[in-house]
């Protein structure tokens, strides 16, 4: 019996390994562990907490990361500080951590620094903040990865990682996009009291290396909101350096009956949401990433996904109000096809679990090896 710690700070991330938890939480070999901490404990956030109670896995931890400073590298000591104590409590044989955000990275440091193995999501990829940094570092840090697509795979290789220690897997959170678990668009649209019959989704990211210019950013965008038509669901920033910023914007939408804010969604219920949006307007991976499969507009604004995988449908824009305001005139006329898969075909808890149980994996050298080109 091995035990297996996932680590999860956002809703966005929690999305992406849900359904690995599930298929671990199944397996008899395996013992999985759930450590939750940063903005699922979070009130502001829609205290997430609540949404990972309801999936019923067996071992639910929860820590408090949050500082009133607000700053990446406190959260990080602090995470770690957390983690390294309840490592002890569980004796992981394994830990699981996901994409760019110093929740993971904190992970890959009390892992590799306590002899365990770490096991990366979706590294090897690109994108146009200080989330790449993150992202890179984690890797670094981390013995074994689970890459969306080849691309991934040979960026990882590029930086020295071995490629018996990559395995291509697929984005896990595309098992849950073509599930047929998610609700129906009238059960969510009832739960979350929405009425519109036609709708575009907000969701728009600070860029901590533009932190400060995101007061501007957010106030030009919610003027282009404002003076649009469109009835739209607004979905709260992350909690890095300038959410409050948006926050404070979006105080404006209050009152406004083409708007409904929500603080988070249920995973599954966004899900419904998005594939029946008009469009998505924003910064959000969703638009770069989850939109495109379903064939829904992206507008994509700002910096914050550059260099991520990009599509002919996705309409890119400054943070100017005028250009989104152009953007919107046209993006609901906007006819797309879904995209070619390029991150799985929605079998990557099966792909996770097939390679759990190789023999070889458990093997890996805990001390990393750098591969020369």
């Amino acid at each position: 019996m091995k035990n297996i710690l996932f680590l999860t700070g956002t809703r966005a991330d929690f999305g992406k390994i849900k359904s690995l938890i599930e298929v671990v939480e199944q397996a008899a070999a395996f013992t999985p562990y759930v450590f939750v901490t940063g903005m699922h404990l979070q009130h502001t956030y829609g205290y997430t907490l609540v949404e990972i109670e309801r999936c019923g896995f067996s071992n639910v931890y929860t820590f408090e990361n949050h500082t009133d400073e607000t700053t990446m590298d406190l959260t990080l000591a602090k995470t770690i500080t957390g983690l390294s104590e309840y490592v002890k409590i569980c004796n992981p044989d394994l830990i699981v951590i996901h994409g760019d955000r110093v929740e993971a990275l904190a992970g890959a440091i009390v892992g590799s620094l306590n002899n365990i193995l770490v096991a990366h999501i979706e590294g090897g990829e690109v994108s146009g903040t200080i989330d790449e940094l993150i992202r890179h570092a984690t890797s670094k840090m981390s013995h074994v990865h689970f890459v969306s697509n080849a691309e991934a795979k040979r960026r990882l290789m590029q930086m020295g990682e071995l490629e018996d220690a990559i395995f291509e897997i697929g984005s896990p959170d595309v098992d849950v996009m073509f599930s047929k678990n998610l609700p129906d668009l009238e059960t969510v649209k009832s739960y979350y009291e929405i009425p519109f019959n036609q709708y575009a989704i907000v969701m728009f990211h600070p860029v901590t290396t533009e932190f400060e210019d995101m007061e501007r950013y957010a106030h030009a965008f919610v003027d282009a909101l404002l003076k649009d038509t469109h009835n739209y669901v607004v979905i709260f920033p992350n909690n890095d350096l300038g959410s409050k910023a948006i926050l404070q914007a979006y105080e404006r939408l209050k009152g406004n009956s083409r708007f409904r804010v929500f603080p988070s969604l249920r995973f599954e219920y966004f899900l419904t949401l998005l594939k029946h949006a008009d469009f998505i307007i924003g910064n959000s991976s969703a638009g770069v990433r989850e939109a495109p499969y379903y064939g829904v507009p992206v507008i994509n604004i700002g910096s914050r996904q550059n260099n991520r995988v990009s599509h002919t449908d996705i309409v890119n824009v400054n943070y100017e109000t005028v250009t989104i305001s152009e953007a919107l005139l046209t993006i609901a006329t906007k006819t797309c096809k879904n995209s070619t898969p390029s991150f799985g075909t929605g079998q990557s808890a099966d792909l996770f679990l097939k390679t759990l149980n190789q023999t070889e994996l458990w093997h890996l050298n805990h001390q990393k090896q750098f591969r020369d080109i």
